[in-house]
Order: C-alpha cells, then structure tokens, then sequence
C-alpha cells in the first residue's frame, strides 16, 4: 500500500525515535546531577555552615571554587574537556568518545556552579558523538552526517519541550532538491525532536512563557517601537560580540586552563555580588523571577542585563563548557521589563518579546530560532505579525557583521 518512498521513510523512525528519546533521557540525567549538586552547594552547605547562600562571601568562593574545578577537569582529563563552545557552532562535527566524561562533568560542575550558561551546546556535542559512534557500529552504511542531524534534532525538542525549534532550524539547513523533497529530509529529525519533546514532557517542561500581560491587538506605533527595542537589544549584544574574541584571546595568553577558569570564576562571582543571586546560573528559572517580581525599577532591571551579558562573555571566553542561547533569553528579559517599565506606552508583551528576538539573534544568528523564541516568551499569536516585521531591519542591521563566536586563530 506504501509507496517504496514511504517505506524507506518508515525505516527511518525506529532509529530517530531511538536517538529522539535517547537525547532527551541523556539531557534529563545531566540535569539532574546538576540540580543535585546545585542543591548542595547552594543549600545543604551554606546552611550546615550557617552561611547565607546570598552572602556576597559565598557567591565568591563557590564560582571561584567552580572555576578552578572546571580547570582541572579541562586540564587533566581526556580531549581536554571537548571542543571549546566560543570557538565552534551550536551544531558541529562529532568528537571523540574519549572526549565526553571531561565534557560531561565540566558542564555539569558549571551549570550547578552557577556559570552564567547553559546546556545547549555542550549536550549537542555529548549526544552527537555517542549517536555517531553507536550508529556507525549498528548501521554502518549511514552516513556519520545522519547520526549528527538526528541527534541534534532529538536534542533540540528535549532542550525546548517542542519539536518546532528542530523543524524551524532545519527547514533552512537542510536542502531540498528534485529527487529528495524538503519534507523527506525533515521526517526523521522531526521525529527524533518529537520523541524529545515527549520525553521530557514526562519528567519536566521547561519553562520559557512569562506571566505578560495579553497584547490585544497590533497597532503600527507598535511596530515602530519594537523595531527601536530589537535595534537596542542589537546594540547591546553587538558590544558583548566585540568584547568576546578579545577577551578569550587575552585570558587563554595565560595557556594554563586552571588559572584560566579560576580567574574567570572570580570575576563571575564579583559579577554575582554586584547583580546578586538572580544573575548566576543559566538564567531559565532565574527569568520567572524577574517577571513575577513586583517591586524591581528601572534601575535594577538594567543592572541584571548587564551583569548577566558581562557574565555570559566572561564565561565564554574563559572557556567554561554551556551554551549561549539560554542566558541571551534572561538578557532580553530582563532589557525588555526595563524599557517597559522606563516607558510603560509600550506593552510588556512588545519590549519583551522583541529585546529577546534581538538578543538570540545576535547570539545564534538564526532568524527562525530567534522568532521562535520570542513567540514562545511571550505566547500571544497577536504577536506575530509584528515579530516578524520587526524581523527585517534586525536582521538587515546584522548582515554582514561579526558572529559572536571567536575564530580558530584565536585560541
């Protein structure tokens, strides 16, 4: 009944949920061990040594102890903790197995740290490599390529809690042509992201949407002014895009990843001190604070902006194993709830949803991804018309400029 092209599509959906599910679990153990840890340090510790976790002492000792953990660990073990995150894509080519328990554990230490970055990148490249490397021994006659699609895919919907991040992402990546159309190429990834986002549903979701009051409906002042709030959270993420290629050649000048990593843990503590609690950490839980919260002015929404872009430079550039994508989003919270509170003519729903579509932007430099992360803040469909409009002098203000991503030469 199935046409030979169905079938072969059929084919693939075993694997794809396979690695799908695999990615999603893989993800979940990670952040587990984190959270523990996290709980530990952060918790269990400063209250046996009847300090307050908030206390500008701890904040200082735990990241500086966190950098110096994450040195020896890069130092000491096998492939040197993986690929350096501010030196590659979010989605590369598979590493070396060998390469992973550094990985793992260096991303780990980080994220309950509380370095200002996320999983992303370095869950990608765990998953990638293990899909590579499994795969090829199963199925030999797969291209390594696949495996790398699948898992990335798989991860993706895991990271996000829906497969339409991976649908979006992929839609442009992968090309169509007359014998394979677009839509075969996207069954498989879009199954593993499926079972991804599935999976993760049954132990958590993450939690993206904020508490913004619903826009009713676009005016065109609107648009007007969340182009002028995307080009400033631009501006903004541009000087973080400069900053960082220079600062992470003059840290890794000292060619010593321990004295590296603890220095730079240091400064993220100063930073800590300065922008307080809600500033570390990859920036997910710490968002809903800032929206839930009532009683933050201008002022202090600004300081937890620019403490949180410093930290995630600071963090990249040192070396420390996470992604950007995540921390970005805390970045264009945080901007857009001070706009809207400097100017509150302008809805919530407007600064916030187009701060975070400028920032993520900036940082993945993938307008799909951008849109849809903006849209999933600030879930309003009335929304996007205007998001995508305002779109086009963004990315029209970005083109040919610098990535946020630091060359090889630069090492």
């Amino acid at each position: 009944m199935l046409h030979p092209r169905a079938r072969t599509l059929l084919l693939l959906a075993l694997p794809a949920l396979i690695i799908g599910v695999a990615s999603s679990l893989i993800l979940a153990l990670v952040m587990k061990i984190a959270a523990l840890l996290q709980s530990v340090l952060w918790r269990g510790m400063p209250w046996r040594l009847g300090i307050s976790p908030d206390s500008p002492l701890w904040i200082l000792i735990v990241l500086t102890l966190t950098g110096v953990a994450v040195g020896l660990v890069i130092r000491f073990s096998t492939g040197h903790g993986g690929p350096d995150p501010a030196t590659v894509p979010l989605i590369g080519s598979p590493v070396a197995i060998n390469a992973l328990p550094g990985l793992a554990l260096a991303m780990i230490l980080g994220l309950a740290g509380g370095v200002s970055l996320g999983p992303e990148q370095p869950v990608i490249v765990l998953n990638i490599a293990l899909a590579v490397a499994l795969g090829a021994r199963i199925f030999p006659r797969v291209a390594p390529l696949d495996w790398t699609i699948l898992a990335s895919a798989g991860t993706l919907g895991a990271l996000f809690g829906t497969p339409v991040a991976a649908a979006l992402i992929f839609s442009q990546t992968l090309k169509a042509n007359e014998d394979v159309p677009l839509w075969d190429r996207l069954f498989a990834p879009l199954m593993a992201a499926a079972a991804g986002a599935l999976t993760t549903s049954l132990f958590s979701q993450p939690r993206f949407t904020l508490p913004i009051p619903h826009y009713p409906q676009m005016h065109i002042v609107d648009i007007f002014s969340g182009a002028v709030v995307t080009l400033f959270a631009i501006a903004l993420g541009m000087v973080a895009v400069w900053c960082l290629p220079r600062l992470h050649h003059f840290m890794h000048r000292l060619n010593n990843p321990v004295m590296t990593l603890g220095i730079g843990g240091f400064l993220l503590g100063l930073l800590g001190i300065i922008g307080g609690h809600v500033t570390l950490f990859k920036g997910l839980d710490e968002m809903q604070q800032l929206a839930f919260a009532h009683t933050y002015t201008v002022t202090d929404y600004l300081l937890f902006a620019l403490v949180k872009l410093a930290a995630l430079v600071i963090a990249a550039a040192c070396g420390f194993r996470g992604g950007r994508i995540f921390p970005a989003v805390f970045v264009g919270v945080a901007l857009g709830l001070m706009l809207h509170e400097h100017v509150d003519a302008v809805p919530a729903a407007v600064t916030v949803s187009c701060a975070v579509l400028g920032l993520v932007l900036v940082v993945t430099r993938d307008g799909w991804l951008s849109l849809f992360l903006a849209a999933v803040v600030v879930p309003d469909t009335t929304l996007l018309p205007l998001l995508c409009i305002v779109i086009l002098p963004a990315w029209l203000a970005l083109a040919g400029k610098p990535m946020m991503i630091v060359p090889r030469r630069s090492k």
